[in-house]
């Protein structure tokens, strides 16, 4: 029987318990993941409501604008008719008039305006019913303006507008969903078949990822009465669950087998496995999980979601590892290899181009170093001109007809499609606030053409709001637009409304999302880094392992931003990945990338570095743990991450801006991470540094000790855990 010293930490008792109630740890894992199932259909998932979530003037615009009761407003679409070759519009103009007459659910058909260079016709109407669900009315018109401009060669007739944009991006993300499914699992798959050379053990990290995802999405409901969910919520839980889930089983179940390899009995793999890799997987998820926290300060809706939807998935990727893996490991003991393929199998997993790396980087540590550092700063050089923007249209698909009729629409008509939105609050129906309007309409015509007009009022039922739209010059959050906005809230309204008055609409939003951003970075950033240090020194007990980590994963994400910057913003491989640059990132990326990558940095580094200091607890030189450490841990750090990169790069295929730089981010930075930062920057400077790595200052020594060593052999071999359960009893 073993003996219970031995075993060491939570993961290893939870997989021995696992081990000895197999069917109780399986069954009791797939009723979780269906009563998770269940929940979710029977709640739902409460989406978040951006009527209530905005940020500094324009968020309090928006909130007072919902409470007043005004309408609701169908979706509205326009249709623009310009000259090509100088022929005339009106014709062109009368018919599309009489054919929406007759189109099914078109309502409210305005009569045309002309734009101020005389090149422009515009007519406005409505598609009948609820404005969320338009896009799935919007077709018969869209075909109706299509045959008019059939009809009309010499001229450009195209329609756009929220419903047609709904639409637009519903099919074009289904779509890009649809691929990202029938790709990611068996692309996954295939990469694991590689790793493993069997397919009982590439299918195990597979099926608990998967499971995992669907659970944490089943529990999202539930938190969703708490932390409303939005719409990219559940993209971004496929995303980490998926590759967080395979590395975790990946790590669990090499560590396993290698130890079978080395001539350990199931039982005491299984143990070892579980007080070493089943350690690091907690360790480096709980770290995982705390970077996610840190984006609660934001107060963000949608990275509040982020950060639910992330711990979800973590937390259950994790639990999963710990508990059912062990118990179909010790159900399938030796057939975890089973269905071998040839050519593929090996029982020896070391890399041996990596183990040549190290051989080169430990003989010249200094100067790797160096070359290194030197590679990463170039890689991240480009981040120095790191500017954000908002989302837009055209982040959807740039050259789709209706993100170019939109665009051409707000290039004629910028009151049309970006108006800024003064609302004014007290009586806004008598004659005062009348001849204030007047009074705002005149210093608009004499802004020097920032301002634009029509000026257009609603005031609710009520009478006590009022919602005062004007056109901003520029284009959405440029530097006109926003010199624009400036004028408006800091002149024209104060000297017009008063201080009372709150200015809303896109470029304002966009404004102050981006000063709440730059309000509680500091306290995320701060967060992260001070929660990873006191987790890696704790976990580590030392000091300089905690730094170096933190600066090894500071480098990743540099790295990661100056990759960001070279293809999104600067315009690089627009045809290859298929969008238009916008000049700037999406401005949630940087923050984003930033907690996702510092916390699945850790993933390999916790790995690697239990791996370095088991070799040092067991009285080996630093150097000589290092070499140990990398090496063996080579194979499974390169699967590892060849799983992460073509997980996250599929997310590139997807048609939003945003989800192609998370994709190209993500992919860049993991990539760097497990080549040049672990099997470079790392032996080269735990080389450097020596026994220095395991410093912890005496005032420290009260930190719990945490045994990396590997548990001494029992004197005879372990015996069948049913067996060992049957004599516990007697």
């Amino acid at each position: 029987m073993e003996n219970r010293e031995n075993v060491k930490g939570i993961a290893a008792r939870v997989a021995i318990w696992s081990a000895r109630h197999r069917a109780l740890a399986i069954l009791g894992w797939v009723a979780f993941v269906a009563a998770t199932v269940v929940l979710s259909g029977q709640l739902g998932t409460r989406q978040a409501d951006f009527d209530q979530t905005g940020h500094g003037d324009s968020g309090e615009a928006d909130r007072i604008v919902a409470a007043a009761g005004f309408p609701e407003q169908p979706a509205g679409e326009m249709v623009l008719i310009q000259n090509r070759a100088g022929t005339d519009r009106t014709a062109a103009a009368a018919e599309i008039i009489r054919v929406l007459g007759t189109t099914s659910d078109v309502i409210d058909v305005q009569a045309p305006i002309e734009s101020p260079d005389g090149r422009s016709t515009l007519i406005s109407f409505s598609v009948a019913g609820a404005a969320d669900t338009a896009g799935e009315r919007v077709g018969p018109s869209l075909d109706a303006v299509a045959e008019v401009q059939a009809a009309h060669p010499d001229l450009y007739v195209a329609q756009a507008g929220s419903a047609s944009a709904d639409r637009l991006v519903g099919v074009e993300l289904e779509d890009g969903l649809t691929r990202l499914g029938m790709l990611s699992i068996p692309v996954t798959l295939g990469i694991l078949l590689v790793a493993f050379g069997a397919v009982v053990a590439s299918l195990l990290p597979v099926a608990l990822a998967i499971m995992s995802v669907v659970a944490a999405i089943g529990l999202m409901a539930l938190a969703s009465r708490w932390a409303p969910a939005v719409d990219e919520t559940t993209h971004v839980m496929l995303l980490i669950g998926l590759a967080v889930g395979v590395d975790y089983c990946l790590f669990y179940i090499r560590r396993e087998r290698d130890e079978r390899r080395a001539g350990a009995d199931p039982h005491r793999a299984l143990m070892i496995a579980a007080q070493t890799s089943g350690r690091s997987i907690w360790v480096s998820g709980l770290t995982v999980i705390v970077a996610m926290a840190g984006m609660f300060f934001t107060q963000d809706v949608t990275f509040v979601s982020f950060a639910v939807g992330t711990i979800l998935v973590v937390a259950t990727a994790v639990l999963g590892s710990l508990t059912v893996l062990p118990a179909l490991l010790s159900a399938l003991g030796d057939r975890v290899d089973a269905i071998r393929i040839p050519g593929l199998y090996r029982k020896n997993n070391e890399g041996r181009v990596w183990n040549g790396l190290l051989k080169v980087v430990l003989a010249k540590p200094l100067i790797s170093a160096i070359v290194a550092v030197a590679a990463l700063a170039a890689i991240a050089s480009p981040a120095l001109d790191l500017k954000t923007k908002g989302q837009g249209i055209q982040d959807v698909s740039a050259d789709a007809p209706v993100v170019l009729a939109f665009l051409a629409i707000g290039e004629a008509f910028p009151s049309k499609t970006t108006p800024a939105q003064v609302v004014v609050s007290g009586d806004v129906g008598g004659a005062g606030f009348a001849k204030t309007l007047k009074t705002f309409t005149a210093a608009v015509r004499a802004s020097d053409g920032a301002l634009v007009e029509p000026v257009d009022v609603q005031v609710n039922p009520a009478g006590n709001v009022a919602v005062v739209s004007v056109g901003l010059a520029g284009k959405e959050s440029d530097a006109a637009a926003v010199d624009a906005l400036t004028l408006l809230r800091e002149r024209v309204v104060p000297d017009t409304f008063g201080d009372g008055a709150l200015v809303t609409g896109s470029t304002a939003s966009g404004i102050d999302y981006n000063a709440q951003l730059d309000r509680t970075m500091p306290m995320v950033f701060g967060f992260v880094l001070g929660l990873a240090f006191l987790l890696l020194l704790v976990s580590f007990r030392s000091v300089v392992v905690a730094i170096t980590g933190l600066l090894l994963n500071l480098l990743s994400v540099a790295a990661a931003y100056g990759m960001l910057v070279f293809v999104f913003q600067d315009g690089h491989f627009e045809k290859q990945l298929g969008f238009v640059s916008g000049g700037g990132i999406t401005n949630w990326i940087p923050m984003f990338l930033f907690v996702i990558l510092f916390g699945l940095s850790m993933d390999y580094h916790v790995f690697v570095v239990s791996r370095i200091r088991e070799g040092h607890d067991r009285g080996l030189s630093t150097r000589d743990a290092v070499r140990e450490g990398i090496g063996r841990t080579a194979g499974v750090i390169t699967s590892a991450a060849v799983v992460m990169v073509a997980v996250f790069a599929l997310f590139a295929t997807l048609p939003l801006t945003a989800t192609k730089e998370l994709g190209v981010g993500l992919a860049a930075a993991v990539l760097l991470d497990a080549t040049i930062i672990r099997a470079v920057l790392l032996p080269a400077v735990m080389a450097l540094l020596g026994r220095a790595n395991w410093w912890l200052p005496k005032w420290l020594g009260w930190l719990p000790e945490v045994a990396h060593e590997l548990p001494a052999p029992p004197a005879g071999p372990l015996p069948d855990p049913d067996v060992e359960r049957q004599l516990t009893r007697v």
